[in-house]
């Protein structure tokens, strides 16, 4: 395991500044919302629970009056006619002399028109009548009461006559679709409110009954339009355990309660409870409605609420990796707006390894990167700074360095030619010696008439022929110099003592090694793309490749070499110093043939 987090660190640590930047953001945004969604997953269910219940009372709630309201208007329609004159006196036998006659009376008459009334609100279906006579009497179709009267044997078969005949003391009863027979439901409504009373016939008290016919479907309505949840089932119950309405009689079967616990947990549980019903959970609530003996019952089975709270989740989980993803683009771009300004002074820093650092532009932004590119800015100013002054110091090296190579090229000369007007003095050829100082008086004239480093071929070629001119007068004329160069070459600039050293060379070591002493000398000159060419040649001994090969390698120079050796290299550094690697003394030697020397300058 400390393996395992030793490995993480260090994979962490070697990630780029952006991922890491990313991570953190992710991290401080994502550990809360995984918390809140953890502790809201697992109490999803019960707030689930708990508002579904709770929407469904409520609803309840407003539901019971709508019912109570339908069963009210019933009540008051059967109280209209129970409070009629007719009704009264047909329950008051002292006062109905003959119910043939009652039935075509005026109370009669007023009765049926008080009928036609109420059967004209929308709420009620029908109104009868029925009467426990024999169904030849005249009165049921042709008295005031035809169409409202009926004799008992149209109703003796059905389930509610069956209550009244069984159960005496019952004198009102709201009586449910299946208590109806089917002529009933088909003619005049599939739910009554029936009442019974007694009346004379023939000397004998015999029972009739007076049933308010209604629909069924109100009721349902009612119920159905103030659920909230599809998979709830809302029905009715009466004190019989029977159905008056429902908004689902298949799923009113299966969550059926029955009245006795109903009331039970009405008294017992403030109208909730939960019970299981088939192996599954499900939750009841309870309203008793007024002026009857039904109980409305709210029945909500849990698997749909745990289908609603997956379906939540699945939601919220969407909207959470939602989130994830906005916060981490959010990061993204967060973490490379700083991450970038960065990446954009390290990439320039990384340029440092193939030159010098370059400047960016001032940052806008205050912050720390602004701080570091300052800085970086500063860092580069002084880098400058100091390359140019390192610059400058090499400049002033290199100027140093030829001023040097120059002064020890004029000593070297002077030494050599002094000698000649020794040895000439010697041999007391003062003419000679006049000449040759005048000779040398006007070569140093030439050379010390500017103070430049620079002159020009014509004043260089005027040197060198003085130079051998004085090397002649030592050496019996025995050396030809033959110049060769295009007038236009001649107000070219070169370094000063250029030919000199080289022609000297040529004369010493090349010609005076020959064993009859005398040799040419030929100097020419031609203009290349890449600059100017000037060849100096000469037919003496020649040089050994072994010697050739460092002629102009300072450190190879063997100790003791002449000093034109040492000359000519000191010619070939100065040319390198001032122009550059690829120009200077170039040397091409056969033994017994002669030498050849380039002279490159731009």
């Amino acid at each position: 395991m400390k393996s395992f987090f030793s490995r993480m660190k260090r994979f962490y640590t070697n990630l780029r500044l952006q991922t890491k930047l990313t991570i953190t953001h992710l991290v401080i945004v994502t550990v809360p919302m995984a918390a809140i969604t953890v502790l809201f997953v697992t109490q999803l269910y019960d707030m689930i629970v708990s508002d579904t219940v709770r929407s469904e009372q409520e609803a309840a709630i407003q539901t019971a009056p709508l019912i109570e309201d339908t069963v009210l208007n019933i009540l008051d329609a059967h109280e209209s006619l129970t409070n009629h004159e007719f009704y009264y006196k047909l329950v008051n036998p002292a006062r109905v002399e003959s119910l043939e006659d009652f039935a075509d009376s005026g109370e009669a008459e007023d009765f049926a028109l008080e009928v036609q009334s109420l059967i004209q609100n929308n709420l009620i279906g029908d109104i009868r009548l029925y009467m426990d006579v024999p169904e030849q009497e005249p009165f049921f179709s042709q008295s005031s009461l035809r169409g409202i009267a009926e004799p008992m044997d149209h109703v003796r078969r059905t389930y509610w006559y069956g209550i009244f005949a069984g159960e005496p003391g019952t004198i009102k009863l709201f009586c449910p679709s299946f208590y109806l027979g089917s002529y009933e439901k088909k003619t005049y409504g599939d739910i009554a409110y029936i009442s019974r009373g007694r009346m004379i016939y023939e000397g004998k008290w015999v029972p009739f009954y007076l049933a308010v016919y209604f629909s069924q479907e109100e009721l349902d309505d009612l119920l159905k339009n103030n659920l909230t949840s599809n998979s709830s089932v809302a029905y009715i119950i009466n004190d019989r355990d029977s159905m008056v309405a429902t908004t689902d009689i298949a799923l009113s079967g299966t969550y059926h309660f029955s009245y006795d616990v109903v009331q039970e947990s009405v008294m017992s549980s403030n109208n909730f409870i939960r019970r299981n019903i088939l192996g599954e959970d499900v939750y009841a609530g309870f309203n008793r409605i007024r002026n009857t003996n039904w109980y409305m019952v709210v029945a909500i089975p849990s698997t749909p609420l745990i289908h609603k709270s997956r379906v939540i989740i699945g939601l919220f989980v969407m909207v959470y990796l939602g989130c994830i993803l906005a916060s981490f683009m959010i990061a993204t771009l967060l973490s490379r707006s700083l991450t970038n300004r960065l990446s954009v002074i390290v990439e320039q820093m990384s340029k440092c390894r193939l030159g010098l650092p370059e400047a960016l532009p001032d940052s806008d932004v205050q912050d720390e990167i602004g701080e570091l590119l300052d800085s970086y800015n500063y860092m580069t100013k002084m880098i400058h700074e100091l390359v140019e002054e390192q610059a400058k110091a090499a400049e002033d090296l290199r100027i140093a360095e030829f001023n040097s190579l120059q002064a020890q090229m004029n000593p070297h000369f002077l030494y050599n030619t002094m000698d000649m007007i020794n040895w000439l003095s010697q041999q007391g050829r003062s003419q000679e010696v006049t000449v040759a100082v005048q000779k040398l008086s006007r070569f140093y004239k030439l050379t010390l008439s500017r103070k430049q480093s620079l002159s020009t071929i014509q004043d260089e070629l005027e040197h060198v022929s003085i130079y051998v001119e004085l090397l002649n007068m030592r050496f019996a004329d025995n050396i030809d110099f033959i110049v060769d160069m295009p007038d236009s070459l001649m107000e070219r600039a070169i370094p000063k003592l250029t030919f000199q050293p080289v022609v000297e060379n040529c004369i010493l070591h090349g010609i005076m090694e020959k064993e009859e002493k005398e040799g040419t000398i030929v100097l020419t000159g031609w203009e290349e793309e890449k600059g100017i060419v000037i060849l100096i040649s000469d037919d003496g001994v020649g040089i050994a490749p072994e010697k050739l090969e460092n002629i102009l390698a300072e450190k190879k120079i063997e100790a003791g070499s002449s000093g034109t050796n040492i000359a000519v290299y000191n010619t070939h550094r100065r040319l390198q110093l001032m122009y550059g690697q690829e120009y200077g003394l170039k040397y091409n030697s056969t033994l017994g043939v002669g030498t050849e020397v380039e002279i490159r300058i731009p």
